[in-house]
């Protein structure tokens, strides 16, 4: 597996080793052992999936303290964006985003700790996407930052007019308007 450090610190990419052969491919998608070593020690204790069509933007997501949950996403059927932004006050790149094309052909994957708010533009005509999470889904800690907020310069690569979005993506605050509760801890 490589490890793929990012512009801001803590997210990383993970591209793992792919063994492909006249049967197709095969790798290892996830390993606790080399993930603890080489990324940090977490403990997933839930997966889920979605299934989205060429449009959809979802996020910009992250659940509030305590509840707080650290991922590892990727896009095993179409394409995706993912779009991760550092919300930890005090941060030097507070307020930056990285965005990283993951999709079915390049097999990689996001690791995106507490402290982040992140989303997803489907580039594809249907993605399936599934991510690893370190804690349990807490409706009543959800929280989001609006995904159009012009101050984070984010290329969706979609025309966000025509974007499909939830009713509760379409009201998240601007970043200016959003008093984060995660900060930043030098690592």
């Amino acid at each position: 597996m490589n490890v793929i450090k990012t512009s801001i610190e803590g997210p990383v990419i993970i591209e793992p080793r792919v063994f492909n052969d006249a049967r197709g491919y095969f790798f290892e998608s996830y390993s606790k052992k080399l993930f603890d070593e080489q990324i940090a020690p977490i403990d997933f204790v839930q997966d889920n999936e979605s299934c989205s069509t060429f449009g959809v933007i979802r996020g910009l997501h992250f659940q509030r303290p305590p509840y707080c949950q650290a991922k590892l996403v990727r896009c095993v059927r179409g394409k995706v964006l993912d779009v991760v932004v550092d919300i930890r006050k005090g941060s030097p790149t507070y307020g930056k985003h990285i965005a990283v094309e993951l999709s079915e052909d390049n097999h990689r994957q996001l690791f995106i700790p507490h402290g982040f708010a992140h989303g997803f533009a489907v580039l594809s005509d249907v993605a399936i996407f599934q991510y690893k999470c370190d804690n349990y889904y807490h409706p009543e800690a959800d929280g989001g930052v609006s995904l159009s907020d012009p101050s984070l310069h984010i290329d969706w690569r979609i025309d966000l007019s025509k974007a499909i979005l939830s009713e509760k993506d379409k009201h998240h605050p601007l970043l200016k308007e959003f008093d984060s509760p995660f900060k930043f801890h030098q690592q």
